[in-house]
């Protein structure tokens, strides 16, 4: 009996299903990946924010530090230590890209995720070739923010949505290999591909951030930490918002926009897995059909002479064939 094909539908509701019965699991592998990039520029950006408030009593202390060299220097030493901890978590992050394709198999067996680091080493022991696929990515990026390319960057971002998964099960491919190969699994599934796009996005980038921010709105969260980080955008050079017709627009204001913007920005790395997971089942459904369909073909289109021995075998039982009607067969075969 042949597997019945998944829908869209039913790989996107069994992937957040997977997603939410990890949920614990995700949160914590996720958290230094996605924390550990806010901690990291908060930190480069307070101790550079006291440091310049500062500068003129430490001139005034030190007259050494009145040169442009030793404060450059200083700017770059005091602003490491944040760098570091940005660079490591944002590369635990890309690296999180190919690791919980890795899990996948593991969650469809069992329905439970473990041994992180185990599946981090798939990705990280390949580190060439996944740096190559990032800039890639970086490259068709860079590319898309023409709004002239806008339309067929869109697309393309359909066929090539299967990059990392490709990159995971298919690990002999090369970044331009695993592109090529994306493209051709996708071809013909292009309607059910951006379906899925359009299901994970609106559930990721929207639904639940928003969720998220209501949730801080109504606790008072949100309105501390834009108070908190207040005095900080009093110094930003002010913006007349009215000649460009916008009224309304105070300080109080921007502070609570960055706010939102950053919880957003957290929430929506933290369902990575969720549309990491969706991803990988993608794969492997259309990967399964493409061997389906490559079997069925390669049995529709036997020999002449192995047709031939089939009818014969069907008609006058397992006899033996005269050798002239097997050799006339392999002439046409040849």
């Amino acid at each position: 009996m042949t597997k019945k094909n998944k829908t869209p539908i039913s790989i996107f509701t069994e992937s957040v299903g997977l997603y939410f019965s990890n949920f614990k699991q995700f949160v914590k592998y996720m958290s230094f990946p996605v924390l550990g990039q806010i901690i990291g520029l908060a930190l480069v950006f307070f101790i550079s924010y006291f440091y310049v408030q500062s500068l003129p009593k430490l001139i005034e202390k030190y007259p050494n530090l009145n040169s442009l060299t030793t404060l450059v220097c200083v700017s770059i030493l005091i602003t490491l230590p944040g760098l570091a901890i940005f660079v490591k978590a944002f590369w635990e992050y890309l690296v999180a890209y190919g690791s919980v394709n890795s899990m996948l198999d593991n969650m469809l067996k069992s329905g439970k995720v473990y041994d992180f680091e185990a599946h981090a080493q798939v990705v990280k022991r390949r580190a060439a070739s996944f740096v190559g696929i990032w800039l890639l990515v970086g490259l068709f990026s860079l590319i898309a923010i023409c709004p002239l390319f806008w339309v067929i960057c869109g697309i393309l971002t359909v066929y090539f949505v299967l990059i990392f998964q490709v990159f995971t099960y298919e690990p002999e491919l090369s970044p331009f290999g695993c592109a090529k190969r994306s493209f051709f699994i996708i071809k013909g599934h292009f309607a059910s591909t951006f379906l899925l796009i359009a299901l994970v996005s609106v559930l990721t980038y929207i639904l639940i951030p928003q969720i998220f921010v209501k949730i801080f709105e109504h606790y008072g969260i949100s309105n501390f930490l834009s108070n908190t980080i207040l005095p900080v955008v009093n110094l930003l050079p002010q913006i007349d918002f009215e000649k460009f017709c916008i009224n309304g627009i105070s300080n109080l204001v921007i502070a609570q926009f960055v706010i939102q913007s950053v919880l957003v920005q957290i929430i929506v790395q933290y369902t990575l897995p969720l549309r990491t997971i969706l991803w990988a089942m993608w794969y492997k459904e259309l990967s399964l059909a493409l061997q389906n369909k490559a079997a069925v073909k390669s049995k529709n289109t036997s020999k002449p002479s192995e047709k031939l021995m089939k009818e014969s075998h069907k008609k006058y039982g397992k006899k033996k064939l005269d050798r002239n009607i097997i050799r006339r067969a392999t002439e046409k075969d040849e």
